[in-house]
Order: C-alpha cells, then sequence, then structure tokens
C-alpha cells in the first residue's frame, strides 16, 4: 500500500471523527459561494439603486471578507480538535516505524483531501440549492426585479480558489506546529488519569456577582446610557461566562453529589460520576461557543431591530408623499404640474396639494441659508389649526425644528436684501409646515416685505402632494420621475417622493441583514461544530465505561436517557447562556431604540425563537448518531460501525 493509499484508507476509517469537519466545513464553503453567488450576480446592480447602493455593495464584499475570515480560524480551531482526539492513532503509527516527518505529511495531507472534498461538495450543494436561496435573496433584499438562475463562473472561482489557499495554509500550519511527543504520552491519548476539579469559592461567588451584576446594569439603563455601559458590561459578561463554565458548573455538580437522595436516585450516580470532569475539560470550547451564539444572536438581532428603526422613521418623517419643487415661473413649471396631477388622477390617487412660495437668504452673523415665507401662505396652510399670525413692516416670526434650541436673536440681517428683520416671537415650526422648512429653520415675514426681497430670480414654487396611503404610490412616483426627466437636468428643478426613498432604505437594509444572515449562519455553524468535536472527543471513554456497566445489568433504555441527559446538560448550557445573553443584549438595545417609538420584542422573540429550533433539531440529529454509533459499539462485538 502506497503512502498516498493510506492517507485515502485513513480518511475513510476515521469518516465518524471527520464527519463533522468536513460537513462544517463544506456548509461554510456553501455559504460563502452562495452568498458570492448573490454578490456578484448580474442582476443586482447596487450602483443604480440610488445613493446609498454604493456603500451598499462595498457592504457586501466586506460582509464576503468576513465570513471567509472567521471560517479560517474556525476551521484551525477545528483541526486543532481533530489533532488532540488522535493522540492514541499517531502513538500506534509512531510504534510502527512512523517517522515524525512521515507523521506531519500524513497530516497535511489528509487536511488537503478533506479540504478539496470540501469545497468541491459546498460548491455542488450551492448551485443544487441555488434556485431556491436566489428566490429567497430576492424576497430579503426586497427588491422588485427577478434574481434569475445564471452560470456563477466568477462566484466558482472565487470560492474554489479562496478555499483551496486556506486549507493549503492550514494544512501547512497544522503539519508543523504537530509536536514532537513520545510514544508513551501519545498512545495515553486524552485518557491521562484526571485529577478531582477544584472549586475556587472566590472565583464561584465572583461569577454570580459579575453576572448579575453585568445583566442588571444592561437592563437598567436608558437612552444614550446604554452605549456608554456597553464595554464594561460586555467585560464584566465575558469574565462572568468563563468562570460559570470553569468554577460554578463544577460548584453546582458536587453540590449535587452530595445530596445523596438526589444523587442515588436510578441512573443519575452514572450521569454525574464524570460530568464535573467534562465541564471543567470543556470550560473553553463552552466559553468559545456561547460567546460565538450570543454575537450572531445579537449581530441579527440588531441589524433586524435597525431596519425597524430606519424604517420607522423614514415613515414618521413629516414629508409629502410627492413634492415638486421649481423656481417661481420656471419653463418647465406648469406642464410638469399638469402632468403630476394627470397620472395621480388616472390611478385614482386622492391627494391634497399645498402652494408655498419660498425665498432663500443668508444671515450675516451666522451665514446660515434662511427659508423666508409669507404670512399669507403660512395662515393658508396652518388655518385649521387656528395659529394664523398677523405681521407688519420689518416684524417676523422665527420657527426652530425639533432638536434646535428657540434662538434668542431679535433681529436677522439679510446679506441678500440687506434687510433687518426684527423677530418678535419664535416657535417650533408647525407640524404642516415641516415639509417646506430649512434645517437652519423659517422666518413668517408680511407680504409686503416678502415683496421686497430679492428680485424675484431667488423665489421658489413648491407643490406637495400629501396622500394618506403613500406607500402605494412607488409605481406612480417612478412614472413620475421617468417624466421629469428633461426638467431634473436642470439643477434649478428638483423632485422627490416619499415611496420612492422608503423602498431604497427597505433595500439596502435588506443588503445589511442579508449579509448578516450569512455571517451569522456560519457562527451557526461553527458553534454547532465546536459541540460535535467536542461530544465525539469523548466517544471512546463513552463507550468503555458502559459496556463496562451494561455487564452489570444497565438496560439500553437506561444507557440512552444516561447518553441524552449528558448530551442536552453539554449541548444546552452554552446554548442557554447564549440565548439569556441574547436576550439581555436586545433588551438593552431596545433601550436605545424606544426613544424612536420602536419596540423590538417582537424581533427578539424571531431572531431567539429561530435559534433555539436550530439548535434544537441539531441536538436531536447529533443524538440520534451518537446513539446510533454508541450502540452498535456496545451490543455488536465492541466493534464501532463504520
Amino acid at each position: 500500500m502506497s503512502f498516498r493509499q493510506l492517507v485515502f484508507n485513513n480518511v475513510l476509517r476515521n469518516k465518524r471523527l471527520y464527519a463533522g469537519y468536513f460537513l462544517s466545513s463544506a456548509f461554510s464553503v456553501m455559504l460563502f459561494f452562495v452568498y458570492s453567488m448573490l454578490a456578484f450576480h448580474p442582476n443586482l446592480n447596487l450602483e443604480k439603486s440610488g445613493t446609498l447602493g454604493s456603500g451598499a455593495q462595498t457592504g457586501m464584499y466586506f460582509a464576503q471578507f468576513i465570513i471567509y475570515v472567521f471560517t479560517f480560524f474556525f476551521i484551525l480551531y477545528s483541526m486543532g480538535i481533530l489533532l488532540k482526539t488522535r493522540k492514541k492513532e499517531f502513538g500506534i503509527m509512531s510504534m510502527f516505524g512512523m517517522t515524525n516527518m512521515q507523521l506531519k505529511f500524513l497530516v497535511f495531507l489528509e487536511n488537503l483531501l478533506i479540504g478539496f472534498a470540501s469545497t468541491i461538495s459546498g460548491i455542488a450543494a450551492g448551485l443544487v440549492l441555488s434556485q431556491g436561496i436566489l428566490a429567497l435573496g430576492s424576497k430579503l433584499l426586497d427588491i422588485d426585479y427577478s434574481l434569475g438562475f445564471y452560470w456563477p463562473l466568477k462566484a466558482i472561482g472565487v470560492t474554489f480558489f479562496s478555499f483551496m489557499a486556506l486549507f493549503l495554509f492550514i494544512s501547512f500550519f497544522t503539519a508543523a506546529i504537530l509536536k514532537n511527543s513520545s510514544i508513551i504520552s501519545l498512545l495515553k491519548g486524552t485518557a491521562k488519569p484526571k485529577p478531582d476539579p477544584a472549586v475556587s469559592p472566590f472565583l464561584t461567588v465572583l461569577a454570580v456577582v459579575l453576572l448579575i451584576g453585568g445583566y442588571t446594569a444592561a437592563l437598567l439603563v436608558r437612552g444614550i446610557m446604554v452605549l456608554a455601559a456597553m464595554i464594561p458590561v460586555t467585560i464584566a459578561v465575558i469574565i462572568a461566562t468563563y468562570l460559570l463554565f470553569s468554577q460554578l458548573s463544577v460548584f453546582l455538580i458536587k453540590l449535587s453529589k452530595k445530596k445523596k437522595q438526589f444523587y442515588w436516585k436510578k441512573t443519575n450516580l452514572i450521569t454525574l460520576s464524570d460530568l464535573a470532569y467534562r465541564l471543567r475539560d470543556n470550560a473553553r470550547m463552552f466559553f468559545i461557543v456561547t460567546i460565538v451564539s450570543t454575537v450572531a444572536c445579537t449581530a441579527i438581532g440588531t441589524l433586524v431591530g435597525l431596519r425597524s428603526l430606519l424604517l420607522q422613521m423614514e415613515e414618521d418623517k413629516p414629508e409629502a408623499a410627492i413634492q415638486y419643487e421649481s423656481p417661481a415661473g420656471g419653463s418647465h413649471q406648469q406642464n410638469d404640474i399638469q402632468m403630476i396631477e394627470r397620472l395621480l388622477n388616472k390611478e385614482k390617487i386622492h391627494y391634497e396639494k399645498t402652494i408655498m412660495s419660498i425665498k432663500n437668504e443668508t444671515d450675516v452673523s451666522t451665514s446660515n441659508k434662511l427659508t423666508i415665507l409669507k404670512a399669507s401662505d403660512y395662515n393658508k396652510v396652518i388655518e385649521s389649526h387656528k395659529q394664523s399670525i398677523d405681521l407688519a413692516g420689518s416684524q417676523a416670526v422665527f420657527l426652530f425644528n425639533k432638536g434646535m434650541s428657540a434662538a434668542k436673536k431679535s433681529e436677522w440681517t439679510l446679506e441678500e436684501s440687506q434687510k433687518k428683520i426684527h423677530v418678535i416671537q419664535s416657535q417650533a415650526v408647525p407640524a404642516p409646515l415641516l415639509k417646506f422648512t430649512g434645517y437652519n429653520g423659517a422666518l413668517i415675514v408680511s407680504d409686503d416685505l416678502y415683496a421686497q426681497l430679492g428680485n424675484g430670480e431667488n423665489e421658489r414654487k413648491v407643490y406637495a402632494y400629501d396622500i394618506a396611503d403613500w406607500k402605494q404610490t412607488e409605481k406612480v412616483s417612478k412614472e413620475i420621475q421617468h417624466k421629469l426627466e428633461s426638467s431634473l437636468k436642470d439643477d434649478a428643478y428638483h423632485f422627490q417622493a416619499k415611496a420612492l426613498y422608503f423602498n431604497e432604505i427597505k433595500q439596502q437594509m435588506g443588503h445589511v441583514l442579508f449579509a448578516g444572515l450569512f455571517i451569522g449562519a456560519v457562527f451557526f455553524a461553527a458553534a454547532g461544530s465546536f459541540l460535535y468535536f467536542r461530544i465525539y472527543t469523548d466517544f471512546e471513554n463513552d463507550r468503555a465505561q458502559l459496556q463496562a456497566i451494561e455487564k452489570l445489568g444497565l438496560t439500553e433504555q437506561e444507557m440512552s436517557n444516561i447518553i441524552t441527559t449528558q448530551l442536552m446538560l453539554l449541548f444546552f448550557v452554552p446554548i442557554g447562556v447564549a440565548l439569556t445573553h441574547g436576550a439581555v443584549a436586545l433588551t438593552a438595545l431596545e433601550h436605545v431604540f424606544e426613544a424612536a417609538g420602536v419596540s423590538l420584542i417582537k424581533e427578539s422573540a424571531f431572531v431567539l425563537g429561530a435559534f433555539l429550533l436550530i439548535q434544537c433539531m441539531y441536538f436531536l440529529f447529533i443524538r440520534f448518531q451518537y446513539l446510533k454509533q454508541l450502540k452498535n459499539a456496545i451490543y455488536h462485538d465492541g466493534s464501532v460501525s463504520k
């Protein structure tokens, strides 16, 4: 048998051990490929989707890079776990004459073989699922055109060469760091005598204090203080999480053992006998799984919440559904207005039209551009609000926007007209006028004074069309915008439609959410794979222990109950902690958003519920496979089914 045949047969013989590594690697490759296939889709031209398109395109490429980088560290860590579990196998090979250099070459070729197979499998799986994923992508991205299937040569090339380079580097790296251990040390593998896990009372109490303190701070702070408390709370919870697995969990197991009535009941003795050792041995891995899962839950929940916040803010903006602005008496003005109203009437859209004359002047002292409105227009707009004003001479009312402090200036000097305006009153901009005022506020002056400002060239006409169901105006807004192309070539003419901008925000946030979901999926795959490797690391120990106890009368059902309980604890303790962390983090995030009147309860429940459902399905799959192979090993002459 040649060395290459040995490598191939060795991988096949260890298929149970390598299955998790191969499947998680292939899954990561598939995610990267599918994401690349969407990012490079010829119909997904974000540059044409508005002012946010370029940023969204850059964001998608950056997310692609993040997926790749995290996958690298995830695969590297997974390979490290695999090498530890194979120490006994390496010891046997060394005992039969394999040199350390040959052992390193064996590991190098094995890793390269699995890397190549997982890359090809991931790309193939992505192609098979592409039609459904493209349809899902169209829905998530909220685009109004189809992302049909295409032959993604660029995505295939980028994925194949990127991951082959990744696996090649990892193969070199793992072979290089493989230590020169003695044969005896290798043969002992992970079955070395373990000292009784010690527990520090101080660290146990510290874990509880930090966890409760971190949760309390996160749940009590409000508004901007959430951001100020974020770093110290995160540090405290991270430290508490590690101590929870390395100290507090071991303490609770030891406490359970002291309660004889519970400890000696049925199979609890076997279930808890070495659970403290497992929790201590796996503390670092549980810590990583918890943090990775928490980051995934929180990141996805934050993106979903941010999308809801931005859309809610856009809905609440006091803008007209359709607004047209032109120079007073502009050559296109009359035809454009007739066209807009004709199309609205054609679609049977009910609207309320407001016409406002506006002049812009510069304040000499602040150099700020001011919007000047005449009193008659102001009174007409707010007639139903009973806030009419009567001005004479150089008198004015200053309107300030929400968030601005009321102006203390009693006199304004206008640069262009060289007029002095005397402010007799300052007040917040009434809601009906918000769509007409600038960021720096507005001055209301008498009609006579308004006529004296400028020479008429700086006067503009604004036509605002308020429509109750403005979200349904997207189609007609696009048609209007298309017909206004010739007018809009002149910078003096402006057109905006709330439905078009709202849809643009939805699409761009869809791109961000889409990227976040893929990154979160890689994180979830990593967390599941870490647990898979850790569980199968103890396979031989479980087999030997249960095979010995089976001879003393342990039934198959009792064995299933013992393994199920142990797997549930090992699987759901870190996942449960991660869900709790995520729930607290998303609740704190809601405190930031509550000022905007946005609730994240529904979004948080959906994200956390989906994560729990996925993990439950994964647990049932792992439990079925593990019990099946364990029963084969115990009840079929001790030979593990390959």
